[in-house]
């Protein structure tokens, strides 16, 4: 039997089958370096070969990123026994805790469930106006009821309330749940596939004057599902599940009606959604929350929108972030870097964004190019302390500081075939090279010109080489105070990315004329003023 070509590709579907992993902890090992991915070809199966063999659940990280390797959850047990518990007339809102509770952090992953608190339900739907007699809503995700709870509460008819979901388990605790508070019996709640119920002909589903729910974050459906809904919906690249269900209810929704959903932070944020962005921002926003990381198995924030099925507005969006509550012109967001909602900054905010980014300036899209550090695959293997024969230095992200560098303290084998990957040798061995901390919730950016070698908590830009701003005077820039506060406040995260930094707006004729320049100079340019607070005012 012919073997496969090593240098062959598969998909991130195939791969996440290999590892038994979800696709976003593919893209995330293929974002960090440690599986080898090309558009054209895919996942290279040398490289997850190696991943597989060498790598995977060998380092802490790994371990967090990939528990489902080492999952024993049997969910038919766990269902068995909530079904034996409902029958025999136990509380369904304390086995709905108990349900979810007992679910392991693979099949929340691989489902995409993440069951929401009744104090985010309450306030999702405090952003809904009270509804009209025969005003009907719906949670096209249901689970065990919470927001068909909230629903209730909030004053909607329980003939009227809509709840569908794909888990019969979790259909039969809300359909009890509202049962036991209402004495009504639910019959709009059903187990039964949205996406799939919206996508059929016009007049199968009914159109509703309201939804609220907290969609599947990356739930694992095959590939060829997500693009028939893709095509239908047109949500271009994006494929994720949040971004199918919003099409769907938007869909399902009269004019006029109300939407909230609960997403991923992400969903505001990264190129992926930029078409749901576009779409949303079509629409009369009403309202923004930051609801921080209620969910403890997931590291990403959960924000939500409550958006009218109207043209767009003149007027505010009401944003809450943190203890704060404000307007903003929902007019500002549009002309942000791929239409990001970026709502953590208020309207004074947005104007010094507007200015730094509508003013004359070139980026680093298309003039540079980008390395990861080395990824040995086994840093405890390599690893040293101390320098020996056959050794070299290497930096850590720990060793990166504005504009400077401590001494590398790690040391590792010289030989780089050794190693799962690094980038090409010429770009280490660039006599002028900007290296920054990957992992950081702040720009750090060191000017290097000792041919510096690296591991993977650092990356490295390589600008052209008829780039008109000089790499020192590059690195300068990003470790401002002004700049560093302008990446906060457009993308708010906790990794530097490059999608990000690519869209950073350099203004180039103050650059070229002032390449040692100064704080204040940098601040005179852009007529702004630094506050006590950190803050940068017009």
């Amino acid at each position: 039997m012919t073997k496969p070509d090593p240098h062959a590709g598969v998909t991130i579907h195939e791969a996440a089958d290999a590892l038994k992993v979800s696709e976003a902890s593919v893209r995330n090992w293929i974002r960090a370096g440690y599986l080898n991915f090309d558009r054209g070809v895919g996942v290279c199966r040398e490289s997850l070969e190696h991943f597989r063999t060498h790598v995977a659940g060998t380092e802490k990280l790994i371990q967090r990123a990939n528990k489902s390797m080492v999952d024993g959850h049997d969910h038919r047990a766990l269902a068995s026994e909530i079904t034996r518990a409902l029958a025999s007339g136990a509380n369904p809102t304390e086995l709905s805790n108990d349900y979810e509770n007992g679910m392991s952090n693979s099949h929340r992953n691989r489902e995409g469930i993440y069951y929401t608190p009744e104090e985010i339900c309450d306030a999702m739907l405090s952003d809904l106006p009270k509804p009209g007699k025969s005003d009907k809503f719906c949670d096209p995700c249901c689970g065990t009821g919470n927001f068909a709870l909230a629903a209730l509460r909030r004053g909607y008819a329980p003939e009227n309330i809509f709840g569908f979901d794909t888990d019969p388990i979790a259909v039969e605790i809300a359909k009890n749940r509202i049962r036991r508070e209402t004495g009504v019996d639910p019959n709009n709640i059903k187990c039964a596939d949205f996406l799939e119920l919206s996508s059929s002909p016009s007049g199968t589903l009914d159109k509703f004057d309201a939804f609220a729910t907290n969609p599947p974050w990356g739930k694992k459906i095959p590939k060829s599902e997500k693009e028939k809904y893709a095509g239908l919906f047109g949500t271009n690249r994006g494929l994720d599940t949040s971004a199918l269900f919003y099409f769907a209810c938007a869909r399902a929704l009269k004019p006029g009606g109300y939407l909230s959903l609960l997403m991923p932070e992400s969903f505001f944020k990264i190129a992926a959604f930029r078409n749901a962005r576009l779409h949303l921002l079509d629409h009369s926003l009403v309202s923004l929350r930051d609801f921080g990381k209620p969910f403890k198995s997931l590291v990403t924030r959960a924000q939500s929108f409550c958006a009218v099925k109207l043209p767009a507005a003149a007027g505010e969006v009401l944003c809450h972030s943190g203890s704060r509550v404000f307007g903003r012109a929902q007019s500002s967001f549009p002309s942000n870097p791929s239409h990001i909602i970026n709502f953590e900054a208020d309207s004074e905010d947005a104007a010094v964004l507007s200015k730094l980014f509508k003013s004359h300036h070139i980026t680093l899209r298309g003039n540079a190019r980008w390395g990861l550090g080395i990824i040995t695959g086994n840093n405890g293997k390599f690893s040293r302390s101390r320098s020996g024969a056959g050794l070299m230095p290497v930096y850590k992200g720990p060793d990166i500081h504005r504009g400077r560098a401590d001494p590398p303290t790690t040391f590792i084998p010289k030989n780089l075939s050794l190693y799962q990957q690094v980038a090409p040798t010429e770009m280490y061995n660039s006599s002028s090279k900007i290296l920054y901390r990957f992992i950081s919730s702040n720009l750090i950016f060191y000017h290097d010109e000792g041919k510096s070698f690296f591991l993977n908590s650092v990356n490295m830009i390589v600008p052209s080489p008829d780039f008109p701003i000089p790499n020192s005077t590059i690195a300068k820039l990003f470790n401002t105070d002004l700049f560093n506060w302008a990446y906060s406040r457009m993308f708010n995260t906790h990794k530097i990315l490059r999608a990000d930094l690519e869209r950073m707006p350099l203004p180039v004729d103050f650059l070229r004329n002032n390449p040692d320049f100064s704080e204040n100079q940098l601040l005179d340019y852009y007529e702004l003023r630094k506050y006590e607070d950190g803050t940068f005012r017009a």
